[in-house]
């Protein structure tokens, strides 16, 4: 699968140029609340820690189940994809404070809606609304790869030790604690930075497990 996200992997993206995020009383413009980004890449990252599920919650193999058409391998690959996308996401996060952190605004203000937005320029507004479309397509990756992943452990076509699952349940709790506890902006982001690339790396260690075809 060939996505703009093959920039994660080594290349460049368009959108990873220097902006500037800087107000200018001369062209700026509300946009909407930058909660609105951030929320969906988290939900992302949840979507794909869901597998940690699949090793207390999954059913024997059922020679009468219907199985996936799409290969074990196909769905380890994407999953990755998605991971390194995501990375790459919460990296223009963190790019751009103003933007999608809360900076400059009430950036000691707990994570909820109403409270982050301030307004920013014209270059600034492209970037919001390219990420907002890049964040819905990784959602709905992330759910789908995440759980054509989930159907081949269920399969027996992954075998994979309690530690990688214990690893995605230990990421699992930590976007739990920064919902919960309702942390701020710049927390949640940096959170999910480094969440994201934890899940890279048990991703890829989960590619190690899967049976011969």
């Amino acid at each position: 699968m060939k996505t703009r996200y093959a920039a994660a992997a080594g290349g460049t993206s368009p959108l990873s140029k220097p902006i500037s995020d800087e107000s200018d009383d001369a062209d700026t413009r509300m946009p909407p609340d930058p909660f609105a980004a951030v929320l969906p890449a988290l939900a992302a990252l949840g979507a794909i820690t869901s597998i940690a599920a699949i090793n207390w919650s999954g059913e024997g193999k059922v020679a009468t189940r219907t199985r996936t058409k799409r290969k074990t391998a196909a769905a380890l690959r994407d999953l990755e994809t998605c991971c390194l996308g995501l990375a790459e996401i919460f990296r223009r996060f963190q790019r751009h404070p103003r933007v999608f952190a809360g900076e400059g605004g009430q950036a000691a203000a707990p994570l909820k809606f109403g409270v982050h937005g301030q307004r920013i320029r014209a270059d600034a507004q492209r970037l919001y609304l390219h990420l907002m479309n890049d964040i819905a397509s990784m959602l709905v990756l992330a759910a789908q790869n995440a759980f054509d992943v989930m159907t081949a452990i269920e399969d027996g076509d992954i075998d994979a030790p309690e530690e990688i699952f214990f690893g995605f349940g230990e990421q699992q709790d930590r976007l739990n604690t920064v919902l919960q506890s309702r942390v701020t902006l710049r927390s949640a982001v940096d959170t999910g930075a480094d969440i994201a690339e934890r899940l890279i790396a048990l991703v890829r260690e989960l590619k190690t497990y899967q049976k011969p075809a």
